[in-house]
C-alpha cells in the first residue's frame, strides 16, 4: 500500500473539528466531550468535503467526540468507508475553571502551550504535557505502522494536531505552540515506511483553512479565540 509511483510512501490528511462553542446561549460552559458543530463549524466542514473531494480515501479515523465525528462524516460525503474511532487521539484535558485563579486564566489558557516541554507542567492544572505526549505520538506511531491504507483522513482536535506535526519534525513539546491549527483546518504529512520502519516524514501542508484561504481577518489564535468566548461572553 504505498502512494502511486513511490517506495511505501502514505499520505496522512490530518484535520481539526469544525467550528463548536463551549458556552450554552447563557453564557455558561458546557462538557466538551458533547459540544456539536455550530453551522458555522458545518459550513467549515462542507467546505474541506469539497476540496478533498477527489481524494481516495483508504480509511478514515477520529477521536470518537461528537465534534471529531461530525466534521469527518461531513468530509467523506457519499463515500463508501466506515468511520473508525481512536480514544488515543482525545483532547489535551485542561483542570476545571474554578480551580485556576481569575488573574490566572490568561496565562493558563491562552499560553499555556508555551512551556509545555517544562518539566512537570500541565496544562491549565489538568494533563501533564509529558503524558500527552506519549499518548498521541505512541498512538500515532501504531497507526502509520499499521500495512491497510495509503490515503488516511484523520480528524483530531487543535493540541492533538500540534503534537503530531511537532512529533514529525522532531520538535516534540517544545514545538507544539507553534503550530496554530484553526477551525477545520487541513494539514498534509507523508510518511516513507519501508521494511516496516518509518524512514521518514514529510509535512507537505500545514493549517488550510478551506472556507477562508488567505486567513483575511483571522487574526487571533485557536486559544485566544476559546478564551474569549469563555471568559468575555
Amino acid at each position: 500500500m504505498a502512494l502511486p509511483g513511490t517506495k511505501g510512501r502514505r499520505r496522512v490528511y490530518l484535520m481539526r473539528h469544525g467550528h463548536v462553542s463551549y458556552v450554552d446561549p447563557e453564557g455558561m460552559p458546557v462538557d466538551p466531550k458533547t459540544v456539536l458543530l455550530t453551522e458555522a463549524g458545518q459550513a467549515q466542514a462542507l467546505a474541506a468535503q469539497k476540496l478533498l473531494r477527489e481524494i481516495e480515501f483508504d480509511r478514515a479515523m477520529c477521536s470518537g467526540m461528537p465534534r471529531t465525528r461530525q466534521t469527518a462524516k461531513i468530509v467523506l460525503g457519499e463515500r463508501d468507508i466506515s468511520l473508525e474511532d481512536n480514544d488515543g487521539f482525545v483532547e489535551l484535558s485542561g483542570g476545571r475553571l474554578s480551580q485556576v485563579a481569575p488573574e490566572e486564566r490568561e496565562a493558563a489558557f491562552v499560553y499555556g502551550l508555551e512551556r509545555a516541554d517544562a518539566e512537570g507542567e500541565r496544562f491549565a492544572g489538568g494533563e501533564l504535557f509529558a503524558s500527552f505526549e506519549k499518548r498521541i505520538t505512541a498512538t500515532f506511531d501504531e497507526l502509520i505502522l499499521q500495512p491497510d491504507w495509503k490515503r488516511l483522513l484523520l480528524v483530531c482536535h487543535d493540541a492533538v494536531n500540534r503534537m503530531i506535526l511537532s512529533h514529525v519534525c522532531g520538535a516534540g513539546l517544545a514545538g507544539i505552540a507553534s503550530f496554530e491549527q484553526d477551525m477545520a483546518c487541513i494539514n498534509v504529512i507523508d510518511i516513507d515506511v519501508i521494511d516496516g520502519r518509518v524512514e521518514r516524514c514529510l509535512i507537505k501542508a500545514v493549517n488550510i483553512t478551506p472556507y477562508n484561504t488567505t486567513k483575511d481577518g483571522m487574526y487571533h489564535t485557536s486559544l485566544e479565540e476559546v478564551f474569549k468566548t469563555l471568559f468575555d461572553f
